[in-house]
């Protein structure tokens, strides 16, 4: 994990919350992410993440669907009416792989959708393609 004086030396460093509640993918995805050079994040239920997500806006989000305390599609609704945040990119990374499961995603706002189980490889791919979009 990065210390505070390595942030302070990369200010252009993209930050990353992972709103997920299996510490397990949050690992696989925190590993796979830093070792890109990414500042990751992590809140293990939804309220809490969706907090992190309004008073310090992340540079994109990956977020799951099902998670204690407040489910996926409420904090992207949530976050998508947000004025501050209106171009936050998010990714769903999900076990929910129904076409209506992943429409409904993508319909509330949802910038790209992830099955697991899933390539850690495509998946950093899938932020850098995001990232590159949104900037």
């Amino acid at each position: 994990m990065m210390d505070e004086t390595e942030l302070f030396r990369n200010p252009s460093m993209k930050r990353i919350l992972i709103i997920e509640d299996d510490k397990d993918i949050v690992e696989l995805v925190r590993y796979n992410l830093e070792k890109e050079g990414f500042q990751v994040t992590a809140a293990g239920d939804g309220a809490t993440g969706l907090a992190q997500a309004k008073h310090s806006p992340p540079d994109l989000l990956v977020l799951d669907l099902m998670l204690p305390r407040l489910p996926g599609l409420e904090i992207c609704k949530e976050l998508r009416r947000n004025p501050k945040i209106p171009r936050l990119p998010i990714l769903m990374l999900t076990a929910r792989g129904d076409e209506a499961d992943r429409v409904v995603g993508l319909e509330m706002g949802a910038d790209d959708y992830v099955l697991k189980p899933f390539s850690p490889r495509e998946l950093v791919a899938r932020v850098k393609a995001l990232l590159r979009r949104a900037d």
